[in-house]
């Protein structure tokens, strides 16, 4: 496998879509899942998963960081990078003690400290701003001007010249409605899709352990990947090829 992309059963939730387990139990439970993913995966292969913890008595769960961190030092995976998903629409909600949910953790685990990433297949954009930024370069923006702050870090304004698209950052801005209407888990076809075109290219093969409705496998055929999903529930895989078999290829 090149890509493994997938949403595991939250703890303890949605227990009509999937088979779920509780909080305390959680880590036991997937590591030897996560184990199988290890060896499936491609050297150079990248494993991200979709995850967010619930609350229980007013309180946060822990189990996403036991879980994170037990992959990272139990299992060996190296944590390369948490992307946050943004849900532009998230349902209104009151609470006693918080407000409502707004995002989700996307963890991107490899087995190697270099692996395939395409960067380039995600850009974006530069931005209106340019138009009158760039075009009134002072001597300051012409070289590396340090930060004021002591950091070490800094920025040369002319290093953005000439340039239509500029790399993302790791926050993904999407609403969480999707055209999907019959699995009350399913993310939207945006999501996997961003991993999808960023960490292989078309021919490679992603795989979805927890495959539900058949997001990630939609999102990878009409990229023209391969893919491959594994769910336990006869109604999800009905659900998941019948949106395979209207869905078009895009790209070859």
């Amino acid at each position: 496998m090149d890509l493994v992309f997938t949403s595991p059963p939250y703890a303890g939730k949605r227990a009509e879509c999937f088979d779920t387990v509780s909080a305390s139990s959680y880590c036991n439970w997937f590591l030897p899942i996560s184990g199988e993913l290890m060896r499936v995966l491609k050297p150079h292969g990248s494993f991200v998963m979709n995850i967010k913890e619930g609350v229980e008595n007013g309180e946060r769960q822990t189990y996403v960081m036991e879980l994170v961190l037990a992959l990272r030092w139990q299992q060996g995976w190296k944590l390369v990078e948490e992307y946050i998903w943004h849900k532009k629409n998230s349902p209104p909600g009151k609470w006693p003690n918080r407000f409502r949910d707004n995002w989700e953790h996307l963890f991107h685990f490899t087995k190697n400290k270099l692996f395939n990433m395409y960067q380039e297949a995600v850009m974006i954009p530069i931005g209106d701003w340019a138009k009158s930024r760039l075009s009134k370069l002072n001597e300051t923006d012409q070289t590396r001007d340090p930060s004021a702050t002591g950091s070490g870090f800094g920025k040369k304004v002319a290093n953005w010249l000439g340039r239509d698209k500029v790399y993302p950052n790791n926050v993904l801005h999407t609403a969480s409605e999707c055209g999907n209407k019959n699995h009350s888990a399913a993310f939207p076809e945006d999501v996997p899709e961003w991993f999808i075109k960023l960490f292989t290219v078309p021919g490679d093969t992603v795989l979805d352990p927890f495959a539900g409705s058949g997001t990630t496998c939609l999102a990878a055929y009409t990229l023209g990947r391969q893919f491959v999903g594994i769910d336990n529930r006869p109604e999800n895989i009905s659900r998941a090829e019948a949106r395979l078999a209207g869905a078009t290829c895009r790209q070859k």
